[in-house]
């Protein structure tokens, strides 16, 4: 019996397999000082591994809060101004640099504070039609850009445009680092038709992708103009 005792203690050792309760009680005090050395040695591991986990764990979430605060934003689309194509409670990320190091186009989408409003509470979301030094006329559903060279383009929106737009009279000529917006649902919009424009300074960003709805989940439509 001892000797049986003797030779499965060898074994463990080697195949460092744990031995059932009543096997470990017979073989003695040395059996046991293994086990209890076995079993630090896994302690000393899963503390390692959970410190290690714990790093990646606040590196990601504080590479989350950066981004977060500095690159990309979240807006909510609120109300059908942006039909066809964003819709009422949809969630969209916002590229907060997209304008770093660059001009805001015409036909990009922006989120901006509206004028007037002291908060980003009731931000807004139009699509830049006008840009600095040009005027806007919008007549039989068509929408014209006069620029001050005397130049005058005509938008082709039939891309993102559902129905024909409510004709508008010459606008103003749009400031200085101005832009004017229009709401894509143009006959349900409020927007520069009104008589504002964008400071940019009060540009959060460019729509970039949409995450909510799942259906609607992809690259929001800005558009390039094929314009000379």
């Amino acid at each position: 019996m001892v000797s049986l005792i003797i030779q499965l203690t060898n074994n463990i050792r080697h195949k460092e397999t744990v031995m059932p309760a009543w096997l470990t009680l017979l073989a003695g005090d040395r059996l046991i000082e293994y086990n209890v050395c076995k079993i630090g040695d896994v302690l000393t591991q899963v503390k390692a591994f959970s410190k290690e986990l714990l790093v990646i764990v606040l590196s990601t979430l504080v590479i989350f809060l950066l981004v977060q605060i500095f690159f990309v934003g979240r807006a909510v689309v609120v109300g059908s101004s942006m039909e066809p194509n964003l819709h009422n409670d949809q969630r969209i990320l916002v590229n907060k640099v997209a304008y770093a190091f660059s001009e805001p186009k015409r036909g990009d989408i922006i989120v901006f504070t509206p004028p007037h409003t002291p908060s980003s509470d009731n931000d807004l979301i139009k699509r830049i039609i006008g840009l600095p030094g040009e005027t806007v006329e919008m007549k039989d559903g068509v929408v014209y850009i006069h620029q001050s060279d005397g130049t005058v383009l005509t938008l082709d929106e039939h891309e993102y445009i559902d129905g024909p737009s409510m004709s508008y009279s010459i606008s103003s000529e749009i400031p200085p680092e101005n832009y004017f917006v229009l709401g894509d649902n143009r006959n349900n919009s409020s927007d520069s038709r009104s008589g504002w424009t964008v400071s940019r300074d009060v540009i959060h960003g460019k729509a970039w992708f949409s995450i909510w709805p799942l259906s609607e989940w992809g690259s929001v439509l800005n558009f390039n103009y094929a314009l000379p």
